[in-house]
């Protein structure tokens, strides 16, 4: 994500977004919620928010269509929900959510996800909705490269992106959520690492919640997640020495776009990231916001 991809008013604008989905986690958190529910809030403002890739302002694939994934997880137990391919969620967060809490699958998928969550009484809408003139312009944009044979040379912020959260709650249970429209342009019916348990979302009590961006692709492969965790688990590795090892690392040889957010059981947190930029935030343990896109991290209030 080169400075020049966005206006200075588009950055402040997602900064501005962003320290509001921190607020709402925070909000549950100092009230003594748990780390879901924290995850959950801080996911849904960025669906809903048209200035990142999850929601309203979702990547359109090549038929011009949003197919949404979406997953959450439960420290403590390994619980999980995750959904893909959706069209008519407004929140895919909240139907990944739904599946968590129930006892049936760990995730659905297409058409049938869609009517699991309008059977839930989750909101619906039409297609339009998630449809943003940034998301118009990159699909054309990047149709262009195609034909020209230009796509290496796209920008991050045109292709892809994703939102995610995790977070420690004071009984010390971590929590991870994560969701995207995928990348743009991508082929109709692809599956990214978002809605994969141990890829692209993982959190184990005890060790490490860990959300990603990038290539979803090899985050499937390498099941990043869990690796990070595995790492800290097995290995005794600091998280920040796990996450580097491979976000900078495993990953490196592919040439990829790929950050993580993670937080630990002691509420340490990384986020390492291998492009000029990625939007990250953080909460301290007094309240106070961090968030930044670039180098310059920005102080917000409650």
């Amino acid at each position: 994500m080169a400075k020049a991809d966005l206006g200075e008013a588009e950055w402040e604008k997602a900064r501005s977004d962003l320290a509001a989905a921190l607020r709402a986690g925070w909000k549950f958190l100092a009230s003594g919620g748990t780390a879901v529910d924290a995850v959950e809030a801080a996911v849904l403002v960025m669906e809903d928010s048209p200035q990142f890739n999850a929601g309203h302002g979702a990547a359109l694939n090549t038929n011009g269509m949003h197919e949404l994934d979406a997953s959450i997880m439960r420290g403590s137990d390994l619980g999980a929900g995750a959904i893909a391919l959706v069209r008519r969620i407004r929140n895919p967060i909240r139907a990944a959510r739904a599946l968590l809490e129930g006892d049936g699958p760990v995730m659905l998928g297409g058409a049938e996800a869609d009517n699991f969550a309008a059977a839930a009484g989750l909101e619906m809408v039409e297609q339009s909705y998630f449809t943003t003139e940034r998301r118009v312009r990159a699909l054309a944009s990047l149709k262009q490269r195609g034909v020209a044979g230009t796509l290496k040379a796209a920008g991050e912020a045109e292709k892809h992106g994703t939102v995610g959260a995790v977070a420690l709650d004071s009984a010390g249970h971590l929590a991870a959520a994560t969701s995207t429209g995928g990348y743009n342009n991508k082929p109709a019916g692809r599956i990214g690492d978002s809605p994969i348990i141990g890829a692209g979302t993982y959190a184990r009590d005890g060790v490490c919640a860990v959300s990603g961006t990038g290539a979803g692709e090899f985050f499937i492969r390498h099941a990043v997640g869990h690796e990070i965790a595995s790492r800290i688990a097995y290995l005794g590795e600091s998280l920040e020495a796990a996450a580097g090892a491979v976000i900078h690392g495993d990953l490196a040889p592919y040439g990829i776009g790929a950050g993580i957010v993670a937080i630990d059981a002691a509420g340490s947190i990384s986020a390492p990231y291998n492009t000029a930029g990625m939007f990250r935030g953080w909460v301290h343990g007094d309240g106070s916001i961090s968030v930044a896109s670039h180098d310059e991290i920005f102080s917000f209030s409650q």
